[in-house]
């Protein structure tokens, strides 16, 4: 099979959330919070392909994505099923918008995402150039149910306590980063949608900083298409403008795929 790559393992957070990791092709260079397409052969022998983040950071020698099951989608009925030593098609040409290189120089980047759309940021959070561009990280997770945090918290965990990762990315530079998940339907300490706790100044308020404005603050956004279209009208209220590779300005949406 062309472009294949073996799965080395597998975690299903829910029952509607799963993560894997696949071998890296040597060749495969990527910028962090690029995505891929990832599939599987289908029944007709054609490969069936979709959009997927890597949620592994550009240093990492294998690849990490993370995903949600839909039982009668045509990819990940099937996707959801992969065991280690099964193997998936991984096309080799990385591309997004949810890279350093799209943003002007900031203060402060804001990582907004819903659902799955924490796996861009995933491999942000782990690349030092984050760290090394703003003086603090804030990145949001809004989910409906308590355990589609799961990810998320575990992520920033090992961040926080890995010392081998809190070396390379700096004691000094942890100490930038701010976590804020909430849920929306399921009780837990944080409830609301972000874009409802931006709009109160409740959110500022719980993460102790200054409300954004163009000059200090940079923002990418990833989740589902209401969010995305909520989330881009607040900011360009702010003042911020969207931003492209080929045009950094001050925030981008992932416009590839949708949660």
């Amino acid at each position: 099979m062309p472009d294949a790559q073996t799965v080395l393992s597998v975690k299903h957070w829910t029952d509607r959330l799963f993560s894997f990791r696949v071998t890296r092709p040597a060749s495969l260079r990527f910028r962090s919070g690029e995505f891929v397409m990832i599939g599987l052969m289908g029944d007709n022998g054609k490969p069936l392909l979709r959009a997927y983040s890597i949620a592994s950071p550009s240093w990492d020698e294998e690849l990490e994505f993370y995903s949600i099951k839909v039982q009668d989608g045509p990819l990940t009925s099937k996707l959801q099923h992969i065991q280690p030593g099964d193997e998936v098609i991984l096309r080799p040409k990385p591309v997004g918008t949810l890279v350093h290189d799209a943003l002007l120089p900031g203060k402060r980047i804001w990582f907004f995402a819903t659902g799955t759309g924490i796996a861009p940021f995933a491999s942000l959070l782990r690349d030092p150039q984050t760290y090394e561009d703003y003086d603090e990280v804030i990145i949001t997770h809004t989910c409906r149910e308590v355990g589609e945090l799961q990810y998320g918290k575990e992520l920033i965990d090992q961040i926080r306590s890995d010392e081998m990762l809190a070396e390379f990315l700096g004691e000094e530079n942890l100490k930038k980063l701010k976590y804020y998940p909430t849920t929306t339907r399921e009780e837990s300490p944080k409830m609301g949608r972000i874009t409802d706790l931006l709009r109160s100044g409740e959110a500022y308020k719980d993460l102790g900083v200054e409300p954004i404005c163009p000059e200090n603050d940079r923002a990418m956004i990833c989740g589902n298409l209401a969010f995305n279209l909520e989330l881009k009208e607040m900011l360009e209220e702010m003042g911020l403008e969207e931003g492209a590779n080929s045009d950094p300005k001050q925030y981008v949406v992932e416009k590839a795929f949708l949660d």
